[in-house]
């Protein structure tokens, strides 16, 4: 049984858009509320590849909000690519704001850092070596040593 993220944001429709362009996503379809002056979206599926996200425009009323409203989130995506420079100039190009630059990391894979336009939080990696538990353990402590 997988677990699908459910996120709010606010401007649904832009997002789907937005998800699309930046990261190839494929909506699988929506449901808006045809007596909503706003026309929000109560419910839409998108697809990244073969992960499946759940959306909704925010909807106060139900205590649904998104990280503009609540000034953040401690939640981020983790995106796996086959290019991670290719994807994150991708996502910029498409509106997300460089949050850390692609970069070689000790754990192996190259990864930077992206914020959507509705406050979500998007790690984009490509993993560039194979390492066991143990020599990630040996590189997280030489550089923490280094700090």
């Amino acid at each position: 049984m997988p677990v699908i993220p459910y996120i709010i944001v606010r401007d649904a429709a832009s997002a789907l858009d937005f998800y699309a362009r930046a990261f190839g996503a494929e909506e699988k379809f929506r449901l808006t509320d045809p007596a909503d002056p706003a026309g929000r979206i109560g419910h839409a599926e998108i697809a990244i590849g073969d992960a499946p996200i759940m959306l909704a425009d925010e909807h106060p009323e139900w205590g649904a909000v998104g990280p503009v409203t609540l000034g953040g989130t401690p939640v981020s995506f983790h995106l796996s690519v086959a290019d991670a420079d290719v994807a994150a100039a991708r996502a910029v190009a498409a509106g997300a704001t460089l949050l850390r630059p692609v970069e070689d990391q000790f754990y192996g894979s190259r990864s930077g850092m992206v914020a959507d336009p509705f406050g979500h939080k998007w790690s984009i990696s490509q993993q560039t070596e194979e390492l066991t538990p143990e020599e990630l353990q040996r590189r997280y402590e030489r550089l923490l040593a280094e700090k």
